[in-house]
């Protein structure tokens, strides 16, 4: 079987850690299961990397039988079996084993594949307490070991120092206890280049260990940066007084992105005999991640010794020359390979791509999220306004829209913390020729609901007398000083449905900010989505002087409102908050139909927001270009499905609006961050404003 071109391509990996059956003393046996587990699991998902637990082909409860020839030869035939089967499929092997090394034996990985033994990896660190005694039997790495250790005939490369390198993945190896360390050997080899960490283990279960464990896989792949795959022995090792589990888990970059089932679950109703993970890893965000954090380098001088590397990649054929021997197993396994996969199934990533990245999916999750969000965006604006006189007015637009709503709310939380009255708040209600009655209703709702100072201007007059100042036809209809408002309304909404008036919408909004500029300190409104499109006016919803949704992102704005409705407002303005989240978005700059509905709706105008934030958040966390955007999108469940054709269009459409409209987001007002994506120019995200996308989007 060959790896998917396309998965590969856009820089995904794929780890399956098993923990299969295994026979205490019995190697041989050990080694036909190992055998026959890569065989499904290649059947199965076609992985990049097979990890197997700590001293899988003897088991790891052998105690003082680890001294004896007769398991040592055993385990090292075992190794030579699993070695050549390797010849009869593609991935990378990685298996445990006790291994004589000049007059000591001591507890060793090894990495097999295409019918070699390509390296050994000791562990370094031995626990020798508590339950475990592996001093007694083990020697363990150290400066004096060899570089090489001779296994028939070859000298196979040997030592703590050993990365291997997999076409874009680079991997190093430890074992177990070497994770429990305060420095972990795995720290030397990030630094050196492994951006993928594999952990063979024999971590027997105890009560709250399972936690410990997974804080500590996860919290080393955040510290490396890295993908981290851990493989534990399962309950063929139970013995005497340990029970064993079978964990196996996989993180990236502080995330877990897998695990297993073990013994010690509690909806288990039976004991699982062995227990696998497949997942796939993104070793171009782990790059990209690197690249971002230039502090990940400075610890370069502090790694003990120089490091080599094992190239062990595949020829362009598959397998490079080695043996020909070919068990009865793989030849069945061959016949499998020769048929190709369906594509959309060997293409399918085997691990949950988030289609809302900013959105916890767990209600008790998400709502934390919202509470410490609104909290956040508080502190930021009680801040600001301690700065300036208590009674300067806090002026605000309302449109009965999402986001100026999200604004006003924490605004008044701001207020309230300062012990100051509400009626500081300058809440400004600007009626346009786009404004419904539905959103004018909710906006002075919502108003008179929170007791805050507000007024309703109708901005149409102003309009008018700028479009008749600048000489414009709005929407190509004639006017002059004679022009009525309420007829020139008429005929707006009569107006051909797909008609556009790009300077007939920036004068309403100028016209707004300019109103609200000349009455006080102005709070903005416009969110992180927006800022990322451009879809604001130049100076007029533009800008502000503090914007307390600069890094909200739409998708999450919605649940904002509601979480406010639901546990702040749920006697007073639960019906009005509800209704303005259910609203369409929409800017509201052009006409209604003639029955008075929202015509101008933002979504189908550029795309489902809920695209655009997913675009956002791997173009700007992963640097992902349009392909693997959509590849991913592609992998992704929304909450509708999206066409292969609205998918490539939307992010067309971001990286074109994206790098368009740089240029304002160079001069934003300040605005509290929030999220660990952010486009404020003083130190989140800087590029030039007439940088070109070409590259991007081909």
């Amino acid at each position: 079987m060959t790896i998917p071109k396309q998965r590969r391509q856009h820089g995904f990996y794929r780890i399956a850690a098993v923990s299969p059956k295994v026979v205490v003393a019995d190697p041989a046996a050990n080694a036909a299961e190992t055998i026959a587990t890569m065989d499904a699991v290649v059947q199965q998902s076609n992985p990049d990397l097979i990890l197997f637990p700590e001293l899988g082909l003897s088991a790891y409860t052998c105690g003082d039988l680890f001294a004896t020839q007769t398991l040592l030869d055993a385990s090292l035939d075992a190794l030579r079996a699993i070695a050549t089967h390797s010849y009869s499929c593609d991935a990378a092997i990685v298996v445990g084993l006790p291994l004589r090394v000049g007059t000591s034996v001591m507890n060793v990985a090894a990495l097999v594949r295409g019918g070699f033994i390509r390296g050994l990896v000791p562990k370094t660190f031995l626990p020798n307490y508590r339950e475990f005694y592996e001093a007694r039997h083990f020697q363990a790495a150290s400066a004096n070991d060899p570089e090489t250790v001779r296994i028939d005939g070859n000298d196979i490369p040997f030592g703590t120092d050993l990365l291997f390198q997999d076409d874009a993945a680079t991997l190093g190896v430890e074992i177990c206890e070497d994770l429990w360390v305060p420095v972990p050997p795995s720290s030397y080899a990030a630094l050196a280049g492994a951006n993928v960490i594999a952990n063979l283990s024999a971590s027997n279960e105890l009560i709250g260990k399972a936690q410990w464990r997974r804080d500590l896989v996860v919290s080393q792949s955040g510290r490396l940066l890295s993908a981290y795959a851990y493989s534990s022995a399962g309950g063929g090792e139970s013995t005497s007084d340990l029970v064993f589990g079978g964990h196996c888990l996989i993180a990236e970059n502080g995330a877990l992105i897998g695990e297993s089932r073990r013994i010690g679950d509690t909806d288990d109703e039976d004991l699982p005999v062995q227990t696998q993970l497949i997942r796939d890893v993104d070793l171009q965000r782990l790059d990209h991640d690197r690249r971002v954090v230039g502090s990940f380098d400075d610890f370069q001088s502090s790694l003990p010794r120089p490091y080599r590397t094992v190239d062990v990649a595949l020829a362009g054929s598959g397998r490079k020359q080695g043996p020909s021997v070919a068990s009865p197993q793989s030849e069945k396994l061959n016949e499998r390979g020769d048929k190709e996969h369906d594509q959309a199934d060997a293409n399918r990533l085997l691990r949950r791509v988030d289609p809302h990245p900013f959105v916890p999916d767990d209600l008790s999750k998400r709502e934390e999220r919202c509470g410490e969000i609104l909290a956040i965006q508080t502190a930021g604006l009680v801040k600001r306004l301690q700065q300036l006189p208590a009674d300067l007015p806090l002026t605000i637009g309302i449109s009965g829209g999402l986001d100026s709503t999200l604004a006003l709310l924490v605004a008044v939380s701001a207020v309230d913390q300062l012990k100051r009255d509400r009626k500081v708040i300058d809440a400004i209600i600007m009626p346009g020729f786009g404004t419904t009655q539905h959103t004018n209703d909710s906006a002075t709702q919502l108003v008179e609901g929170l007791g805050v100072t507000s007024e309703s201007i109708d901005i149409r007059p102003l309009a008018l007398r700028t479009f008749l100042d600048i000489g414009h036809s709005p929407l190509g209809l004639e006017i002059d000083a004679s022009t009525e408002i309420d007829d020139l309304q008429s005929r707006l909404q009569k107006v051909d449905a797909n008609a556009t008036d790009l300077k007939f919408e920036n004068v309403q909004a100028r016209l707004r900010t300019m109103l609200l500029m000349s009455r006080g300190f102005v709070l903005g409104t416009g969110d992180l989505s927006e800022q990322a499109l451009g879809w604001s006016t130049y100076n007029g919803d533009h800008m502000s002087m503090y914007n307390v949704n600069a890094s909200v992102p739409k998708t999450l704005v919605r649940y904002l409102v509601q979480y406010a409705a639901d546990h702040r407002y749920r006697s007073t303005l639960h019906e009005t908050l509800h209704r303005i989240a259910d609203t369409p978005i929409s800017p509201e700059l052009l006409p209604p139909t003639e029955d008075g509905e929202i015509r101008q709706n933002t979504e189908a105008s550029i795309g489902p927001y809920e695209l655009h934030d997913f675009f956002l958040y791997h173009f700007v966390r992963g640097g992902c270009d349009v392909a693997k955007m959509c590849f991913l999108a592609g992998q992704t469940d929304f909450d509708l499905p999206h066409s292969a054709e609205v998918i490539e269009t939307t992010a067309k459409t971001f990286v074109r609006r994206f790098f368009q409209n740089q240029f304002k987001r160079n001069c934003v007002p300040d605005g509290p961050k929030i999220g660990s994506v952010s486009l404020s120019p003083r130190g989140d995200w800087r590029m030039p404003a007439d940088a070109s996308s070409a590259a991007f989007r081909d």
